[in-house]
């Protein structure tokens, strides 16, 4: 049986993956803070800032690295940077979660797989390098997935939505800003599959259609709560600005594409 490690699995998308992919693997992961898994034999301590992967990897020997870090970007780069060498060296690879905002200084269209990456944010950058140090590998070494926003019914945004309508606090929104969007659990369908295919390379995972920010929340609270919400909009720019990625060239099967109505019917309480 093939073996997984999940670094940040205890975080909201590393659980995620953690419980779509146990049954099936032998999946193991990391946590820091999240004092619950002290006791679980497949989850290990780490504390990206102090190191430790060395002695993590050489009693895990894992045949495919997830990597769903959260933590200090200057930590995150050099942990990826060990990780590059190691796969580089051993019979592993690499699948690293990265992020729509590797695109967020071209405004005016939807970005695909292989199109050049530039950001003017602090976070697009930082996951830039990392995508950089993984295209370094051998193709069949790497598997990078561009994540738009991903919602779920306990996700942190999903749950800072609730927490505004019960309080009656605004929510913030981007009325001219264009997305795509995913959830938790159709996103961990999709890594399965890329997991079991074998699939290398670069993956958009997102909703196929686009919605801009605003109506996508203002639809979600309106089946999930059956009221209006109270909203601070936030404009960016003066015309339409797309943060959205599509797949064009690496598609995954029709019943493993959703659209952004599939991921609102995912949030729905009813």
């Amino acid at each position: 049986m093939k073996s997984i490690l999940i670094l940040g699995a205890s975080g909201f998308i590393g659980n995620a993956l953690y419980k779509e992919l146990a049954p099936y693997y032998k999946t193991y992961g990391t946590y820091h803070s999240s004092e619950e898994y002290k006791k679980n034999n497949h989850f290990f301590y780490y504390d990206i800032e102090k190191g430790g992967l060395n002695s993590l990897l050489n009693e895990i020997k894992p045949k495919l690295i997830i990597s769903a870090l959260r933590g200090d970007f200057n930590a995150q780069v050099e942990a990826h940077r060990f990780l590059t060498d190691y796969i580089r060296t051993h019979d592993c690879r690499m699948m690293f979660l990265s992020s729509a905002n590797v695109f967020d200084s071209f405004r005016h269209y939807p970005s695909y797989e292989y199109d050049k990456t530039l950001s003017e944010s602090v976070y697009g950058h930082f996951k830039i390098k990392i995508e950089n140090q993984l295209l370094h590998l051998a193709v069949g070494k790497y598997v990078i997935i561009r994540l738009p926003m991903i919602f779920g019914i306990n996700a942190p945004r999903t749950l800072e939505i609730d927490a505004a309508i019960k309080n009656d606090t605004s929510i913030e929104v981007f009325p001219n800003t264009i997305v795509n969007v995913n959830s938790d659990v159709r996103l961990s369908q999709q890594i399965h599959y890329l997991i079991n295919h074998k699939k290398t390379g670069i993956f958009h995972l997102g909703s196929t259609d686009l919605i801009s920010h605003f109506d996508f929340i203002r639809t979600l609270i309106e089946r999930r709560h059956n009221t209006s919400g109270i909203y601070k909009q936030v404009f960016t720019s003066n015309t339409m600005r797309y943060l959205a990625t599509l797949p064009k060239e690496n598609k995954l099967p029709h019943h493993l594409q959703p659209s952004y109505t599939d991921i609102l019917d995912d949030l729905s309480l009813r």
